[in-house]
């Protein structure tokens, strides 16, 4: 898996300066179609694992070129009528365990309590459609990219924003890398979350737009960030209501009066 990475340039989509421990909402780590997600990113590095050096192969067919896709819109026929399919493919290949592992931590302290708000259907279809956005993102800033984008973190971008905009009083217990030691504080989710967003519009901004060298897409993450906020009021359920482990005191009972 390391040779095929070295010979191939890829833009993979993830880069988080801080480390999330856990949250303060309700329900539990673990949720039915997260767990299923988490799972098949794993599944399918394992089968990368096992091609070895094919696993150029499973890059380059399944990964999202920016310039194909650009060229399928054109031109279809020539680009090829699969290219579509790699918005959504290119969302469960990664290109190194500590691309997985920083994806997946993520997806696992974020994704449940989105998918208890949105039901496990409605999830899975938001989970892919952020995927797909934020590929189109990428698309749209870097159209004359070669370089195959891979991985979860667009899609996870927008359980980030949908996050973001259902539970805004959840507190984020994280790590802060700082030099000789690590500190774990807990943040509130809306701070921890503007300030993720904030660094990838400014490597974005930064960054050269068509990449011909592997890079962090950034502007998938901004693009899914961007769609889970838009589309999180739409289909999150009515309850439970988002909010923090805190339990409220039962209510007073009225005392009985004496009857003297």
């Amino acid at each position: 898996m390391g040779d095929a990475a070295e010979r191939i340039q890829v833009r993979p989509r993830n880069v988080y300066p801080m480390i999330p421990l856990g949250d303060d909402v309700k329900g539990g780590r673990f949720s039915s179609i997260n767990t299923l997600v988490v799972a098949a990113n794993i599944a399918v590095f394992g089968a990368q694992i096992w091609l070895n050096d094919q696993a150029n192969f499973l890059i380059s067919s399944f990964g999202l070129v920016p310039a194909k896709m650009v060229e399928f819109f054109y031109h279809p026929v020539a680009a090829g009528l699969d290219q579509p399919i790699t918005l959504v493919t290119s969302i469960f290949i990664h290109v190194g365990v500590l691309h997985l592992a920083g994806n997946m931590l993520y997806l696992l302290i974020f994704g449940p309590a989105v998918e208890r708000r949105f039901g496990h259907t409605s999830f899975f279809m938001f989970y892919l459609c952020a995927g797909i956005a934020a590929g189109l993102a990428t698309v749209w800033m870097s159209p004359q990219s070669t370089v195959p984008v891979v991985g979860a973190s667009g899609a996870i971008a927008g359980v980030l924003g949908a996050y973001f905009v259902l539970y805004p009083r959840a507190r984020i217990l994280t790590v802060l890398p700082a030099p000789l030691v690590l500190t774990a504080v807990r943040v509130p989710a809306v701070a921890y979350l503007l300030f993720w967003f904030a660094l990838q519009l400014y490597a974005g901004s930064s960054a050269p737009r068509q990449a011909t060298t592997g890079a962090v897409a950034w502007w998938a993450h901004v693009g899914g960030f961007l769609f889970g906020i838009g589309l999180a009021p739409l289909i999150a359920s009515a309850a439970p209501a988002g909010g923090r482990k805190t339990e409220r005191a039962p209510a007073a009972r009225p005392r009985k009066k004496r009857e003297r």
